[in-house]
C-alpha cells in the first residue's frame, strides 16, 4: 500500500525491505531519523554507537559476519569515519553494507557545507544520490544489490531537503538473504603486501560501476526543449523540473560516483547548451569538462548554500515568482537555550568570571550569542578538550586561571576522551567542563553511554563519568549543579585555581526530557522590580521587559529558580505557596528516569 514518507524514514523502509539485519549510527542532523525509524523493526539490531567511526566498524563487522548492515551520520560525521571507509573499500564486503551520510547544504543545523561526493571519489566507493522519498526507498534496495555484486561498501547521499521532505512511497515486502562468514586473509587483512594487490582490484571495479552507471537506468534523461539541457541530481532535479517543465531535456544522475561518460557526451551531442545544476562543489561540472566538453555551471549559480527554485529561475532564465510579502513585520528571533536549560547557569558563571570559553558541538553552542557571549571558539566534536591544552601550553601562564574547555556528555564520549588524555598525559594545567544534561540534545533526544538506556529506551550498560575522568588520570573531579549559582562559580574559581588538570561535571537533566520534573513558574513583584536588567543577563525566553518591569511567560517558565538568584531585591518569587523549585528540591539534583 502507498504511503506518504519522511524521506528518512522512505530510506529506513528500503534498508530494511531489502533484508538489513544491523544498523548502528550516531545521531547527527538531518540523518538521524534514518536509525530511529529502522529501530522500530524488531527483527533489526540497532543501536547508537559513541561515534561514526565505530558505527562504521561495526556495521562492517557485521556484514563480514554475513549480515546485511547499516550506519548512518551526517555529512561531517563521515570525516570522523573515514579511515575505516578509505580501507574498506580495498576490503570489499561479504554481505552488503550501506553507509548513509546526509549533507546539510544551507548549514541549518551545522558547522561547515562540506559536499560528502569528495569522499566518495576519494575512497572510489559508489554513491547513490536520491532526489524523493521514493527513490530513497529504490535507491537503498539498489545499494545493497551493488554491494554484493561489485564487493564494496555503497555510499546512499541524502541532503537536508530529501531527508526532511515528504513524498508518496509503494513499498514492498521483506526478503532476507543468506550469507556465511569465510575466512580470507588476501581479502580482509591490509597489510602492505595484501593491500597492493586489492588496490588494482578497487580499480577494476570502478570500471564496471562506470558500465553500470552507464546503461542500468539509475541515471536517465528526459528528453524535451533541445534549447538548453541540464544535468542534475537530488533535490536540484525537483527544483528544475518546476521551473522548466518539459521546455528544457534534463539528464538526472542517480549514481553521484562514478558517473558516466558515455551517457553525458550524448546527451551534450543532443542539446544546444548545456548547463549543470548541483549544490555545493562542481563535482558534475568538472566531470564534464575533463570530458572535453562545454558546460556551464558554477560560471552562473552559487557555489554557496542551497538552492531553490528561484535561485535557478533567476540564473537560466526560468520564471521567477516574487511571492507574498507579509503585512507584519516579523522580528527577528534568533536561536537560543531553552527555558530551564541547565546550561545557561554554567555559561552566566564563566562569563561573570570572564573566562576563555574553548566549545564544542551542541545544543550549548548557542552560549556564545548574546546576552551571554561565553564562547569564543567552536570547530568539531571533541576539539575543546584538545583545543584547550594546546593553548594553555602555548600561553602558559597568561590563559591559566582563565581558560576553560567545554563539551557535552554525548560528545565527550563521542570524541572528548582522547582530549582529556592527552591533558592528563602531557599535563597542561587545564580545567575542563563536561555538560552532562543526560541525553544528546541537539539532534532530539537521543541516548548515549552515560545515560544507561540503548536506542529503544531499554536499561543498557552505564559508564560512571567520575570514574573514568579518575581512570584516565584526572585526580581532581567535582560534580556541580548548574541550576545553583553560588556552587558553580564556587567550582570554577576553585578549578582554575588549582596548578593541575581538573574535570567539572555540571549535571542536570535537559528541561525538556519527558521524565524531568517542571515546577510552578516564577513571577515579578512589580513594587520590588527596580527595573534593573539583571535577570536579562542570563538569555531566558521566559523574562521580558513590559512596561519598564520584569515579566515572566508562565507558559514558558519551568521553575528553574536561576532568575531567582540574580535579583537583588527579591522581585522573582516561585509561585509554587512552599517556593519550591528544582535547585531547592533535593531529589531534583539526582533525577532518574522511571520506566
Amino acid at each position: 500500500m502507498k504511503q506518504l514518507m519522511l524521506g528518512n524514514k522512505a530510506v529506513a523502509r528500503g534498508l530494511y525491505d531489502a533484508g538489513c539485519c544491523f544498523a548502528s549510527s550516531y545521531p547527527g542532523t538531518p540523518s538521524t531519523e534514518i536509525t530511529e525509524e529502522i529501530a522500530k523493526f524488531d527483527d533489526v539490531y540497532s543501536e547508537w554507537a559513541p561515534n561514526e567511526k565505530v558505527a562504521m566498524e561495526a556495521a562492517f563487522g557485521a556484514c563480514l559476519a554475513g549480515a546485511r548492515s547499516f550506519c548512518g551520520m551526517k555529512h561531517v560525521g563521515l570525516n570522523v569515519a573515514a579511515d575505516p571507509l578509505y580501507t574498506m573499500s580495498y576490503t570489499g564486503v561479504n554481505a552488503g553494507m550501506v553507509i548513509g551520510v546526509a549533507d546539510d547544504a544551507g548549514m541549518h543545523s551545522s558547522q561547515n557545507e562540506q559536499d560528502s561526493r569528495h569522499h566518495a571519489i576519494a575512497s572510489k566507493v559508489p554513491m547513490l544520490e536520491p532526489s524523493d522519498s521514493q527513490e530513497a526507498y529504490e535507491f537503498a534496495k539498489l545499494a545493497y544489490e551493488i554491494s554484493e555484486e561489485y564487493d564494496t561498501p555503497v555510499l546512499l547521499k541524502m541532503c537536508t531537503r530529501v531527508a526532511h521532505s515528504q513524498s508518496v512511497v509503494d513499498p514492498g515486502e521483506r526478503k532476507v538473504p543468506e550469507k556465511e562468514y569465510q575466512k580470507d586473509i588476501a581479502k580482509y587483512v591490509m597489510m602492505p603486501g595484501n593491500a597492493k594487490k586489492r588496490h588494482p582490484i578497487v580499480e577494476e571495479r570502478t570500471r564496471k560501476l562506470i558500465e553500470f552507471a552507464e546503461t542500468s537506468g539509475v541515471n536517465r534523461v528526459e528528453m524535451g526543449g533541445t534549447e538548453m539541457g541540464i544535468i542534475t541530481a537530488s533535490t536540484s532535479y525537483q527544483y528544475v523540473k518546476e521551473v522548466f517543465g518539459d521546455s528544457v531535456s534534463v539528464l538526472k544522475l542517480g549514481m553521484a560516483n562514478p558517473l558516466p561518460e558515455k551517457l553525458i557526451r550524448d546527451f551534450a551531442a543532443k542539446v544546444d547548451k548545456l548547463v549543470v545544476v548541483e549544490e555545493l562543489d562542481p563535482i558534475i561540472e568538472n566531470h564534464c569538462k575533463a570530458l572535453g566538453i562545454e558546460v556551464s555551471g558554477k560560471d552562473i549559480l552559487p557555489i554557496c548554500g542551497e538552492f531553490s527554485q528561484n535561485i535557478i529561475a533567476a540564473s537560466l532564465g526560468g520564471e521567477v515568482h516574487d511571492g507574498k510579502a507579509l503585512d507584519v513585520n516579523i522580528p527577528i528571533r534568533p536561536p537560543v537555550m531553552c527555558s530551564g536549560c541547565p546550561h545557561r547557569g554554567l555559561f552566566y558563571e564563566l562569563a561573570k568570571n570572564k573566562c576563555t570559553v574553548l566549545g564544542d558541538i551542541g545544543c550549548y553552542t548557542l552560549a556564545a550569542t548574546p546576552p551571554l557571549n561565553a564562547m569564543e571558539m567552536t570547530l568539531c566534536m571533541g576539539a575543546s578538550f584538545g583545543a584547550v591544552h594546546g593553548f594553555n601550553k602555548t600561553l602558559g601562564e597568561k590563559s591559566e586561571g582563565k581558560t576553560v574547555g567545554v563539551l557535552g556528555d554525548s560528545t565527550f564520549m563521542h570524541s572528548g576522551m582522547t582530549g582529556l588524555a592527552n591533558i592528563a598525559y602531557n599535563q597542561s594545567n587545564s580545567t575542563v567542563i563536561v555538560l552532562d544534561n543526560s541525553i544528546t540534545g541537539m539532534t532530539g533526544h537521543q541516548q548515549n553511554p552515560l545515560t544507561g538506556y540503548n536506542i529503544k529506551g531499554d536499561p543498557a550498560g552505564k559508564i560512571d563519568l567520575e570514574a573514568l575522568c579518575r581512570s584516565m588520570g584526572i585526580e581532581r573531579v567535582r560534580v556541580v549543579d548548574p541550576y545553583d549559582l553560588e556552587a558553580t562559580d564556587k567550582a570554577i574559581k576553585e578549578e582554575l585555581a588549582a596548578q593541575e588538570p581538573s574535570v567539572i561535571i555540571s549535571r542536570r537533566p535537559c528541561a525538556l526530557l519527558k521524565y524531568v520534573k517542571h515546577y510552578a513558574p516564577y513571577k515579578v513583584d512589580v513594587d520590588k522590580c527596580r527595573s534593573c536588567r539583571a535577570c536579562m543577563k542570563i538569555g531566558c525566553p521566559s523574562i521580558s521587559f513590559k512596561e519598564g518591569k520584569a515579566h515572566v511567560d508562565e507558559t514558558l517558565c519551568v521553575g528553574c529558580g536561576v532568575c531567582s538568584q540574580l535579583c537583588a531585591f527579591g522581585a522573582l518569587r516561585s509561585t509554587d505557596p512552599q517556593g519550591l523549585d528544582s535547585r531547592t528540591d533535593t531529589a531534583a539534583r539526582t533525577a532518574v528516569k522511571e520506566d
